[in-house]
């Protein structure tokens, strides 16, 4: 079993999705089943709707799921199972105060320290753990041992029992913290390998220590990607708001720091060769003209009808005409600002006013021409206007626009709604 782990508490960012495809990919790899979790027990935080939204994505992306669980539903492990650790001595109750904590945390700053716990409730004797009525923590007994990680990508990795530390695993509010209820649902829910970023690495240890304690004896797998930079700030609905391909950011997406076979290719395709050791363990940058330049090949590969809806159309013959302005724009936005203008009202230059006018009253009388070559013969016969004049005014006429792509091809595109532009 692979796992998505998602907060409903913001927008999906393109490091999430990114997660989110490489789990799928080697879920399908192994013939595994992928789950969605939403990880939704920070009450406070949860936004409504963004667990529907974060399925939404998921589907948009083409990443199928066998089932989406949350992990709210688990809180009665969560319970039990700290409350087995409770009883095994393996977790103690804190009464250590915030403020006492805080203390604490300052003075080991003070001194230049990392600072650890210093087990100060843990051998309590049960009289006074009995009897004291003030709010507690629950605290996992810190390891005997390092800790080590076996990562796909980083190779093995040993944690110190103190980079471990006693940390909680129950809040005064017995809410099962972070790393507690993903070490359990994990169990619950038979993981074989996560897949996540290395902002996660430094939980991990504390998971493997919570299965540990509890004696799961199953050894899960990790692989914690590397960092991209500069892109907490980019959402996935903003990629897809300024025209951005689901294809192309996936393509993109599991291109980085990977080692490749071909540059553009989509999802099945890289279920045949993706490996998680093809990574680098190195940080990459979000590169935007990077993934321009990968949606302008998608583009181009798209259906010609689909591709004229991205424009406002469903006429194949649009999505060809499309597909000329695709080197000029490189999003469905950029593109659709470029097609837009041939239907719209134009505001003809006043050197070109005459002859654009001249060409209009012809055509509203001409035949249809199917060749360019015998539509552009019969104008310069009809209009008798010089070749000059004659090809800026009929660009204008049909583009809205005195530059662009070869007003050959285009015409072989608009040929059929001629009628419509010059009426």
């Amino acid at each position: 079993m692979l796992r998505f782990a998602s907060s409903p508490t913001g927008d999906m960012h393109i490091g999430d999705l990114r997660v989110a495809l490489l789990n799928y990919i080697v879920s399908k790899q192994k013939n595994e089943d992928f789950i969605v979790r939403i990880d939704d027990m920070d009450k406070e935080k949860n936004i409504e709707g963004k667990d529907q939204e974060i399925a939404d994505l998921l589907s948009l992306f083409n990443i199928e799921y066998a089932q989406i669980v949350y992990q709210s539903q688990n809180f009665r492990f969560h319970s039990a199972m700290a409350l087995d650790l409770l009883h095994k001595k393996k977790a103690f109750a804190c009464f250590c105060s915030d403020e006492w904590l805080e203390k604490k945390r300052e003075e080991a700053k003070a001194k230049n320290r990392a600072y650890h716990y210093d087990d100060a409730c843990r051998n309590l004797p049960a009289e006074l753990v009995i009897d004291n009525t003030a709010p507690f923590t629950v605290r996992i007994v810190r390891p005997d041992a390092p800790i080590v990680v076996h990562d796909k990508i980083k190779g093995d990795l040993s944690f110190e029992p103190d980079a471990v530390d006693s940390f909680i695993i129950m809040r005064q509010d017995k809410t099962p913290t972070e790393e507690f209820a993903c070490a359990v649902d994990d169990m619950l829910s038979d993981v074989s390998l996560v897949i996540r970023s290395e902002e996660n690495l430094n939980k991990t240890p504390k998971q493997i220590h919570v299965r540990n304690a509890l004696g799961y004896e199953k050894e899960i797998e990790y692989a914690h990607l590397p960092y991209i930079l500069d892109e907490e700030t980019l959402s996935v609905k903003s990629l897809l708001e300024k025209g951005y391909l689901p294809e192309a950011i996936s393509n993109y997406l599991i291109s980085i720091g990977n080692k490749l076979p071909k540059e553009i290719f989509t999802l099945d395709e890289a279920k045949e060769w993706f490996t998680l050791e093809g990574i680098s363990d190195s940080p990459a940058r979000f590169d935007m003209e990077k993934l321009k330049q990968i949606n302008k090949e998608h583009l181009k590969r798209m259906d010609a009808t689909e591709l004229s809806r991205y424009v406002g159309f469903a006429d194949a013959d649009i999505g060809e005409l499309a597909r000329i302005y695709v080197e000029e724009a490189g999003t469905t936005q950029e593109l659709k600002a470029k097609i837009a203008p041939i239907f719209e009202p134009r505001e003809i230059p006043e050197a070109l006013v005459k002859p654009v006018t001249r060409i209009k009253e012809v055509l509203q009388k001409a035949v249809h021409f199917e060749a360019y070559d015998d539509f552009k013969d019969y104008l310069t016969k009809e209009t008798n206007l010089k070749e000059e004049n004659l090809s800026k005014a009929l660009r204008v006429l049909l583009t809205n626009s005195e530059d662009g792509p070869d007003i050959a091809n285009i015409y072989k595109y608009l040929k059929n709604y001629i009628g419509e532009i010059v009426k």
